[in-house]
């Protein structure tokens, strides 16, 4: 350590506070600051600062180098005040690696040392709104930690009305994050008592190891995203860069989200346009260069089709990830087997290379609130549990929502029953099958067609040393192996979690699931491993 020099931990949020007694008419437009980062090896990141009220500017920043640092801040126009400069030492440390998406590599995600990452998320849409209004989003961060979750899907914007009926009845303060008002917007400011809020939450997730997804426009059918003569591109490049320049440094982004179902864009009508694609592109590759940390750049689709990789063909890198929405069945006969989601996730990711996860595929239903989302009212936990495990079966991390706390409801500290089913999803592929060695392997299905919904779905490893069937009625299954002599063969119960023995049918690979109720056949995942 050189003497009287700054340490900072690798991969930790330093923060540099610049103070300046200029008077400025707006100070979130009349000036611009950043600082520039030069680290032991010659990389440079250029780190747009944002402005915290009182004269305040701040610069956070994560290293993610050992050794010494230099950095300079300037400001255009130029202010002597916001202009400094110095070196600081980045050391070992309890600092959390950023996620990277790794495509074609285990299911597409590894954290900076090279470990995989098995994603399990939840859907909390408002979960900085609720915070401002005074809800125990911390509890709720800490459970959802301690079960395993790792990822939660979140918007900056909060809007109090979701169509048909979906208002935010917990809304008791204003959650506008910009200046002015909905009905006299001021583009040109921010809400920062609502940002301050937004930062203890964001500090939370930190702490406790959780991921964000970061939706920095949520639904493109809200204002302002659906009126584009007013939140003009320039507006709009002033609310991305403020967003990056107050989280980007947190290990806990994984994702910035440009927009929810983004071919809502630019008018808020609910449609594939090949002009939200070229947004898209041009948006990502805006946020790639201005975001210095290199958080993985994502979409979230409304329509399934056309595939990815016709849509971002002109500019395939531009984007990292799709986080794909596909419900399958949810009728009132179909609901239970959450049918169509492998054919739809492998019609609309075919020929894609980037990353991808499962990322919605409906809201577990309360029956006990009130049905003004029509689209669920046949969720139930059998919808939750199998949508779950066949979005699995496509090599993908899933996420999931609950109506008790996706958006327009509050009931934060109660979990609806299909959770536990995502717990059991989770110990399967992180404590018994290593999610990471398995790909799909439909190859290995033998047997003659089945209904739909029926078929069962295949994982196995590249050596055929593990192999994994999911089988979403159970009966039979019979797989393509040469043999099966050498494995030891075992049930998986999704409902409870438990394992038992298996054994083998009467044909070579052949097994016969446990039986389970009649009206509903029960879903079983048979695991052979030598």
């Amino acid at each position: 350590m050189r003497s009287n020099t700054p340490s900072v931990a690798w991969r930790t949020v330093a923060e540099w506070e610049l103070h300046s007694p200029q008077r400025y008419g707006n100070p979130f437009t009349d000036v611009s600051v950043e600082a520039v980062f030069t680290s032991p090896t010659g990389g440079r990141y250029v780190v747009p600062a944002f402005y915290d009220g009182d004269g305040t500017w701040r610069v956070r920043f994560s290293p993610g180098e050992i050794g010494l640092w230099t950095y300079e801040t300037l400001a255009r126009p130029a202010d002597a005040a916001l202009a400094t400069g110095g070196a600081f030492e980045v050391v070992a440390g309890e600092g959390r690696p950023f996620l990277r998406a790794t495509p074609g590599r285990a299911w597409g995600f590894h954290d900076e040392l090279g470990r995989p990452v098995f994603l399990l998320g939840d859907t909390v849409y408002n979960l900085f709104g609720m915070a401002h209004c005074a809800a125990d989003v911390e509890a709720f961060l800490e459970r959802r930690a301690q079960q395993g979750f790792n990822l939660l899907r979140v918007r900056v914007p909060v809007s109090p009305f979701h169509p048909p009926e979906g208002y935010s009845a917990w809304q008791t303060r204003r959650t506008w994050p910009w200046g002015g008002s909905e009905q006299s917007p001021r583009f040109d400011q921010m809400n920062l008592e609502y940002f301050r809020t937004v930062d203890r939450v964001v500090r939370a997730a930190e702490r406790l190891g959780l991921g964000l997804e970061v939706i920095m426009e949520a639904w493109g059918f809200e204002f302002p995203f659906n009126s584009r003569q007013i939140f003009t591109p320039e507006w709009e490049e002033l609310w991305l860069r403020y967003l990056i320049a107050r989280y980007d440094a947190f290990s806990c982004v994984y994702f910035w989200t440009l927009q929810n179902e983004y071919e809502y864009y630019p008018n808020g009508d609910w449609h594939y346009k090949p002009v939200a694609d070229r947004w898209a592109m041009r948006v990502g590759r805006w946020v790639k260069a201005v975001a210095a940390h290199g958080h993985i750049v994502s979409v979230h689709n409304g329509p399934c089709e056309p595939p990815f990789a016709r849509r971002f063909a002109a500019d395939p890198e531009a984007i990292d990830a799709i986080m794909f929405q596909c419900w399958g069945t949810t009728g009132p006969d179909d609901a239970w087997l959450a049918a169509g989601i492998e054919e739809q996730i492998r019609r609309s990711l075919s020929g894609w290379r980037g990353s991808a996860v499962f990322a919605e595929y409906g809201y577990e239903r309360n029956p006990a609130l009130p049905l003004v989302f029509p689209g669920f009212e046949y969720c139930d936990p059998d919808h939750s549990r199998r949508g779950a495990w066949r979005g699995a079966f496509c090599g993908l991390g899933v996420i999931h929502g609950f109506e008790n706390s996706w958006g327009p409801w509050q009931v934060l500290e109660a979990d609806q029953p299909g959770l536990q089913y995502l717990l059991h999803l989770r110990r399967f592929f992180a404590e018994i099958a290593p999610f990471h060695e398995l790909q799909p392997a439909p190859e290995l299905l033998a047997g003659g067609p089945k209904e739909p919904g029926h078929r069962p779905l295949i994982l196995a490893s590249a050596d055929r040393h593990l192999v994994a069937a999911y089988l979403p009625v159970g009966g039979r299954l019979v797989l393509a192996l040469p043999e099966t002599a050498g494995y030891q063969a075992r049930w998986y119960d999704p409902r409870t979690g438990a394992l038992e023995n298996a054994i083998g049918g009467p044909e070579p690979s052949s097994y016969e699931a446990p039986r389970g109720e009649a009206r509903r056949q029960w879903d079983w995942v048979l695991l052979l491993s030598r």
